[in-house]
């Protein structure tokens, strides 16, 4: 393990939270570990914010599973914005394929294009030249 992970016990010291609390919060899902081939467990530093988030919500009358919910939605919506950037990344290489296609002119590049484009990128190429002319 590098050093940027943090046994339970250090996790506890750092927080103010008990040992104990943090099996707790891990065993329901709110924190994540990994275990070590002599089973301990390793929390990465961003754990510390966690707890704190978990703590502050608890202060402020927020139940385990409001918590929970709110967690696995923030987690939900990273995803969904990596998903979004790598479509985007792969739309822009399908623009670009069709616009290189497209200037050598010939029916045979475009069956190409029609064969290596994905039909998303194909339907969101085909909008953006809608709007363009």
């Amino acid at each position: 393990m590098g050093t940027e992970k943090l046994k339970i016990g250090e996790l506890a010291e750092i927080t103010g939270v008990t040992k104990r609390t943090i099996d707790y919060y891990t065993n329901l899902g709110l924190l994540k570990a990994e275990r070590s081939a002599s089973n301990y467990r390793y929390y990465d530093k961003s754990t510390v914010e966690q707890i704190k988030l978990i703590e502050k919500h608890k202060a402020d009358g927020m139940s385990l599973d409001e918590i929970k919910r709110r967690i696995i939605e923030e987690n939900a919506e990273e995803i969904d914005v990596l998903e979004l950037r790598l479509k985007i990344q792969c739309l822009e290489k399908d623009v670009t394929e069709v616009l290189s296609q497209l200037d050598k002119g010939n029916i045979k590049n475009q069956e190409y294009v029609k064969k290596h484009v994905s039909h998303e990128s194909l339907s969101l190429i085909q909008s953006l030249l809608l709007l363009l002319n």
